[in-house]
């Protein structure tokens, strides 16, 4: 007797269950994962600002004007990019901050670095968690 080659249908229901089980498993942690990544870029970023920021200084004596373009901290990294917006709030004699803000996909996000190298996470989005002392978050549980 020949039988028929092939899959059943329910053979391939529960291929198919199996494979939506793991993407449903899978596809939220990837999705954090990329995100953790992209913080990566503000933290790099600000760092990098903080050296040329640090350069103004030892040039000109103050911070006040080295956030306007065409000087030597004004480089790319006020630019935007798809993640984080950087700019500068504050630029006086002998302060400055210096601050990345999420967007797009990074929306929540507001990073800032001041003149003492202090760093701190002044908004994650929903379901993140602030960190207790002075640091930059990377993680969703308030870690550093």
């Amino acid at each position: 007797m020949n039988r028929p080659r092939g899959f059943t249908l329910i053979e391939l229901m529960i291929v198919v269950g199996i494979i939506a089980i793991l993407a449903a498993i899978a596809i939220p942690s990837y999705s954090e994962y990329v995100r953790r990544s992209r913080i990566t870029e503000a933290v790099s970023a600000l760092s990098g600002m903080r050296v040329k920021m640090e350069q103004y200084f030892q040039d000109n004596r103050t911070y006040s004007g080295a956030c306007v373009a065409g000087t030597v901290a004004a480089l790319p990294y006020f630019d935007s990019t798809s993640n984080f917006q950087f700019d500068c709030p504050t630029a006086n004699a002998t302060n400055y901050v210096i601050r990345a803000r999420g967007q797009n996909s990074m929306t929540g996000f507001t990073y800032t670095l001041d003149e003492t190298n202090g760093r701190d996470t002044v908004a994650v989005p929903t379901g993140w968690v602030l960190p207790t002392t002075r640091c930059w978050t990377l993680k969703r549980d308030g870690s550093c």
